[in-house]
């Protein structure tokens, strides 16, 4: 595999060299022929449709909406008229004659009526069926729509969703955190509306700070992500909000057995807006789901759009500004017991532009900060304190060319400081953040031209690093995407990739639950980490609407950053290398319809770590995994949703006894007796043991209706309907077992006006 690893990284950083050659010799079709691009929208609130098919059925060609809603299709013979069919699940589909003239780009704006009035909630929908020849190995498309009803735990949540696809992790019931295909939760990326988002959890981590009420769509890769994307090695989720009702005012309101919220969205001249609040009122759920104990969190989340198009100004061009501000407090009541607080601020400017050729262009300017506290009152903990201030300028610019090619090309700049201040053994604070700026660049080329063959071949270009790892030694970070169409229905793909990461976390693993992660730039002493994709698939759509896939997946990773087991003295160091791999394969399952949703998806996988000579499972390696979604829409607005989940045990470190351990509180002075030893714990291998099997069976059901001016939505959900009783962990000091979610029976409510 070294081998093999070397000579791809050799041979993809000459054809990076070649890149702008091919951009420049490269030629367009000289015929008579014309440019297709468009928008296409819901016809009742005007909010963008992602993901959308559009087929010229005469010419058997398509394409498929970006998530800004905007499509194109080039090489279209001039001078003639064509149907061209709009579908969406969920929408009616729509015919329409379109006039192709010679050499240039035709720009039509299109709505789309919905079958029957819907909210939203989150459907992973199929892939596109228009663009066999898309190189998009490893991405799930991911829309707020109406026709799947997911059993929610406590709020629909796009991060709890993730954990139904194959390859995704979690370590337990009441966390939203994910792992994916055997990379820590430090390493995926977390976008919104472009602006990365470093602290995505509430209460306990129990679900995102991201309502899923402000959402529009989202793209979540797996794995092998193109050029465009950097900072992290294992995946990508970016999200992106809706711009607000541009036809009417409206406001929805929201309760769940935890928080409530109020969405408020309408017109404005040349634009549209949205204002959304979220808080909580209670945490006796919260009970619930942790073994009764008591929890005194207190959380909200706000986010507000304001969209601008005024042709008159600059034909073309949208402007947005945006902002998102979240916090969480736990505060206790007893004085000998740790207090926590974190917040996250988000805002950002966006300018999109497009012209009059088939040119797309973004300019974003964002700020992202997040701080982390614990406040130890009485208690022995120390007390400690995490800051992130990120500035980020980014701009994007994609070109389509007349045989279909596509280059993208752009520069981020990042201006990042960290702070991590905290006690050491003697008292005294001290702070290891850091300061920089990294300027990175990107380039990549779609070969589109073929109908059967598409490749993604690009690079990251990092100019500048705040890591102490010399820039010529992680200069690179070439990345490869191949699809190829057998047959019409069969499609082949392979991918390729090197990442690198310069932030990490300081965070135990041996922690059941994480409320706090402080992250830090990759100190002096340590390289960022690094990470190599090697991705193989193949898609089945031959007996529509049938979809079955298959991914094999490895990936190797290299000065891994785990916290140093071993620091006894303040001058220790906090992290220590290490490396990492896993591979495995995922199997998946779709039948999707306007009235039954089925799917099914296995993942058979390893993931093994290495620090300091020692070899071990990570907390989340799981070998077997299986999935079950079952979704029908039923009479008079009712609908009916169960998932099955069936995972092989988490690993964990077992307990091998107890003694008695002299607890010295003052270093100099004091007389020691057996009072003050108190019980320690002994533990065996790390992660050694195996947790018995977990299994799940939960089920919903929603009704949507109406009520004079009101629109309302109404669920119930059951959750773990037989009572299955899978083991969360072992407490180290009694050994006693905590076991995870019971039957619970939850219920939502939202209102529209």
């Amino acid at each position: 595999m070294l081998v093999f690893q070397i000579f791809i990284e050799k041979h993809i950083r000459k054809f990076s060299l070649l890149f702008f050659y091919l951009v420049l010799t490269i030629n367009s079709n000289c015929q008579s022929i014309g440019t297709l691009r468009g928008l296409i929208t819901d016809s009742t609130n005007g909010e963008v449709l992602a993901f959308c098919n559009v087929y010229i059925k005469s010419l058997k060609t398509g394409a498929t909406t970006d998530p800004r809603g905007y499509f194109v299709i080039s090489s279209i013979p001039s001078e003639q008229t064509y149907e061209v069919i709009f579908s969406y699940v969920g929408y009616k589909t729509k015919i329409d004659s379109i006039y192709i003239t010679k050499n240039k780009v035709t720009n039509i704006d299109v709505s789309l009526n919905p079958t029957t009035y819907e909210t939203n909630q989150i459907e992973i929908i199929g892939k596109d069926e228009s663009q066999e020849n898309n190189p998009d190995l490893g991405l799930e498309k991911i829309v707020m729509k109406q026709l799947s009803v997911l059993p929610k735990g406590i709020e629909t949540d796009i991060l709890k969703s993730l954990q139904f696809l194959p390859g995704v992790r979690s370590t337990g019931d009441i966390s939203a955190k994910y792992y994916v295909r055997g990379g820590s939760n430090n390493q995926n990326l977390i976008l919104l509306d472009g602006i990365e988002l470093y602290n995505p959890f509430h209460a306990l981590g129990l679900f995102s700070v991201i309502d899923a009420e402000i959402i529009n769509n989202a793209e979540f890769y797996k794995g092998g992500f193109p050029a465009e994307f950097g900072g992290r090695i294992s995946s990508v989720l970016s999200i992106i909000s809706k711009d607000g009702n541009k036809n009417k005012y409206s406001a929805k309101l929201g309760l769940s057995y935890i928080s409530g919220k109020l969405m408020i969205e309408g017109p404005i001249p040349y634009g549209s807006f949205y204002l959304s609040g979220r808080k909580s009122y209670s945490t006796n759920m919260i009970k619930k789901l942790n073994n009764e104990e008591k929890i005194p969190f207190d959380f909200y989340d706000a986010a507000f759009k304001i969209n601008f198009s005024n042709p008159d100004f600059i034909k073309g061009s949208k402007i947005t500004l945006n902002g998102f501000i979240s916090n969480d407090k736990l505060i206790n009541e007893d004085p000998y017991i740790e207090n926590f607080k974190w917040n996250n601020e988000l805002f950002g400017f966006r300018w999109f532009q497009v012209g009059d050729s088939p040119l797309f262009f973004e300019i974003n300017l964002s700020y992202s900060h997040f701080l982390g506290e614990i406040i130890p009152n009485l208690s022995n903990v120390r007390p400690l304190k995490n800051e992130v201030t990120d500035f980020s300028l980014k701009s994007n610019y994609n070109y389509i060319y007349d045989n279909n090619n596509e280059i993208n090309f752009g520069i981020h700049i990042k201006d990042i400081k960290t702070k991590y201040v905290s006690e050491n053994i003697l008292g005294v604070m001290t702070d290891v953040g850091k300061s920089g700026t990294i300027i990175s660049a990107f380039g990549k080329y779609k070969f589109m031209q073929f109908e059967n063959l598409g490749i993604d071949l690009g690079t990251r270009v990092n100019l500048t690093r705040i890591t102490a790892g010399k820039v010529g030694n992680n200069t690179f970070e070439p990345r490869i995407s191949i699809n190829y169409s057998l047959f019409s229905g069969f499609i082949l793909k392979a991918a390729y990739g090197l990442y690198i990461q310069d932030l990490t976390t300081i965070s135990d693993e041996e922690q059941i639950i994480t409320l706090l992660e402080p992250w830090i730039v990759t100190p002096d002493y340590l390289q960022p980490e690094k990470s190599t994709h090697y991705i193989i698939g193949a898609e089945l759509n031959i007996f529509a609407p049938l979809q079955i896939s298959v991914e094999g997946y490895y990936k190797d990773i290299s000065n891994l950053h785990a916290i140093n087991n071993n620091k006894f003295l303040p001058n220790d160091r906090d992290l220590v290398d290490g490396k990492g791999k896993s591979y495995g394969v995922e199997f998946s399952i779709k039948y999707p319809t306007s009235i039954l949703n089925i799917s099914t998806a296995y993942s058979l996988a390893w993931a093994y770590k290495e620090v300091e000579g020692w070899k071990y499972y990570p907390k989340y390696d799981t070998k077997h995994t299986i999935n079950f979604l079952f979704d029908i829409k039923l009479w008079y607005g009712f609908h009916l949703g169960t998932i099955f989940t069936f995972s092989s045990g988490l690993p964990f470190t077992q307990i091998s006894g107890y003694y008695d351990r002299l607890i010295i509180d003052d270093p100099y002075f004091k007389d020691y007796t057996y009072s003050n030893c108190s019980p320690y714990t002994l533990l065996g291998d790390r992660n050694l043991g195996r947790l018995p099997t977990y299994h799940r069976l939960d089920l919903s059901l929603t009704n949507k209706f109406e009520i004079s001016f009101l629109r309302c939505e109404a669920g119930i959900s059951i959750l773990n309907i037989y009572n299955r009783k899978n083991i969360f962990y072992y407490k180290k000091d009694t050994g006693e077992r905590v076991n995870m979610l019971p039957f619970l029976l939850t219920g939502t409510l939202s209102i529209e006006i």
